[in-house]
């Protein structure tokens, strides 16, 4: 007869196999993300979903009759157009329209939501030491990364369930709505793939982030030259060498073709795999791609918070002004091709361009608009890496010397501040001159700047919250600036006033060419966003800094 001794460790039970071994702990992962994860995951979801329903009101009320449609679909088919949002399939049905305006967007955002989210957990954690601590216990080697693209790629399911619910209320057919929101979840599976293995060959979030979004402009990029170069509709060999043109080319509310979403789920299931793979024998915290060794010596301006602030945004600077260079582009060659497709009798029309009585300068003044909202998009992204740089630790070590707060951030106001003014300008711009003679660039120059104080409000915003709420801080400028950016283009949809949607930052600004243009909003706009930014400047040089 024996007896057990009080307060004996019990002995570990033997894992059944390998697999159990490594994947032991997945659901406390897969429960510890979420908890740190679940509001991100439903504002990206809510967001994009609900945005079919706003399109498609909206193209209700701009396409009201077939004859309308029958006219848009000979306007969508031209270059520009195939290059921006895809080849227009079925632009004379309500459904092909839809696609034509918000698949692209919504595909590409949920391709960079996975990217932003499988890196957070993924290489950000095991950047700041957290993969290494949660390993230390009894988690195995790939649960916390399996659990990350398990739940990543949930988002992507749900988004696309969401897609498919609220197309199907709103009276689509039911074949088209279900391919519709299976194809822009299949794209966002696919990115959760790519994302897995750039978080394997980078040994930095940064990097990791950087290499992410590149591969997706480069599957942009061929899916444009691809689409550019269709005779007609139909689709080429090169469509199928991206995975943006796999998810088009289900061809929702036309053909309605599933197979493509297999090999979008392949894609996904192959890097995913491979990642773990080279998870297995890399060592932790390393990257499969060596660091770039840099210069020995480093110049004085690097030295400088302003250099080392614009040497660290280089690359986001330079995409967002190559964007706005595009976009410009691209709003100015359709302009006068949109004034044969809208009613200027259609009250939605009306509303939608800010009740202009010339219905060209109406939509140049709505591009213009669209400009600015880049601009400000650019100007929170950009500011944000202010607050990265504190959450990450990074910002204790460079106020050990004599370098004070407030010059610190100031140098990333600056880059944020002065880059917001370029794009508007460069955007504004080249609106005109693509624009065939309906406007000058000069004219369109100056009036996407008028904006520039609503993209410092944004900022204002950003910086009070920074000092007063820092953990909060990001996300909240980021829910102020949506619903600004909601309220200044879809608030008639939503029957608000016209005095409601002018208290808003972007509604505030009068739109240009007007006769009544006053620089009062401007002003006003310009004070709110100096108070704002300077009591978050005077709280944040006074607290404490703050990590996640």
């Amino acid at each position: 007869m024996s007896t057990a001794v009080l307060g004996a460790p019990r002995r570990p039970r033997a894992a059944a196999g390998p697999l159990a071994g490594t994947m032991s702990g997945f659901g406390i992962c897969v429960r510890f993300i979420l908890r740190r994860n679940w509001l991100r995951l439903l504002v990206w979801a809510a967001v994009l979903a609900v945005m079919i329903p706003v399109v498609y009101d909206s193209q209700q009320a701009a396409f009201p009759t077939q004859a309308a449609r029958d006219a848009y679909a000979n306007v969508a088919n031209t270059p520009a157009i195939a290059a921006m949002t895809g080849l227009p399939y079925a632009a004379g049905s309500l459904g092909g329209i839809l696609v034509i305006k918000i698949w692209m967007t919504l595909a590409v955002a949920l391709g960079f939501a996975s990217i932003f989210q499988v890196t957070r957990n993924g290489r950000a954690d095991e950047e700041a030491g957290r993969t290494e601590l949660l390993r230390g216990s009894a988690l195995g080697r790939h649960a916390f990364s399996m659990a990350n693209y398990v739940v990543v790629g949930g988002l992507s399911i749900v988004t696309g369930l969401l897609i498919s619910l609220l197309a199907l209320s709103a009276g689509l057919p039911t074949a088209g709505s279900w391919v519709l929101g299976g194809s822009i979840a299949g794209v966002g599976l696919a990115f959760v793939g790519v994302a897995a293995l750039c978080g394997q060959l980078s040994s930095t979030s940064r990097g990791a982030n950087s290499l992410g979004v590149a591969v997706l402009a480069v599957f942009y990029l061929i899916r444009a030259v691809a689409d550019v170069n269709a005779p007609d509709t139909n689709v080429t060999a090169l469509s199928w060498l991206s995975p943006i043109g796999w998810g088009q080319n289900m061809r929702p509310y036309a053909q309605d073709t599933w197979w493509p979403f297999l090999a979008l789920l392949a894609l996904a299931a192959v890097g995913c795999t491979v990642a773990l793979r080279v998870e297995t024998h890399r060592d932790l915290g390393m990257g499969l791609l060596p660091e770039r060794r840099g210069p020995g010596r480093a110049t004085a301006f690097l030295g400088s918070p302003l250099g080392l602030a614009l040497r660290l945004q280089r690359t986001t600077l330079i995409s967002w002004l190559v964007g706005a260079a595009v976009a410009g582009l691209f709003f100015g060659s359709v302009a006068t091709a949109m004034t044969s497709v809208l009613d200027p009798s259609n009250p939605y029309a009306k509303a939608f361009l800010g009740g202009s009585q010339d219905m060209l300068n109406g939509i140049l003044a709505t591009f213009v608009l669209f400009t600015a909202m880049l601009a400000g998009a650019f100007a929170l992204q950009s500011l944000s890496g202010a607050r990265a740089e504190e959450a990450g630790g990074r910002l204790e070590s460079q106020l050990a010397g004599s370098l004070a707060r407030t010059r610190w951030l100031g140098a990333h106001i600056l880059v944020a501040a002065a880059g917001s003014a370029v794009m508007l300008l460069l955007g504004g711009w080249l609106t005109g001159v693509s624009s065939n003679g309906a406007a000058s660039g000069s004219a369109l120059a100056s009036a996407a700047f008028a904006y520039w104080p609503a993209v410092l409000l944004m900022m204002g915003v950003l910086l009070f919250l920074n000092g007063f709420l820092p953990r909060l801080s990001v996300s909240l400028s980021w829910a102020v600036y949506g619903l600004s950016v909601l309220v200044a283009m879809f608030g008639p949809l939503f029957s608000l006033s016209e005095e409601a949607i002018r208290k808003t930052p972007f509604g505030a600004v009068p739109r240009m060419p007007a006769a009544d243009f006053s620089l009062t909003p401007l002003v006003i706009l310009t004070v709110i966003a100096l108070v704002l930014g300077g009591l978050g400047i005077w709280r944040f040089r006074n607290r404490d800094l703050t990590q996640q």
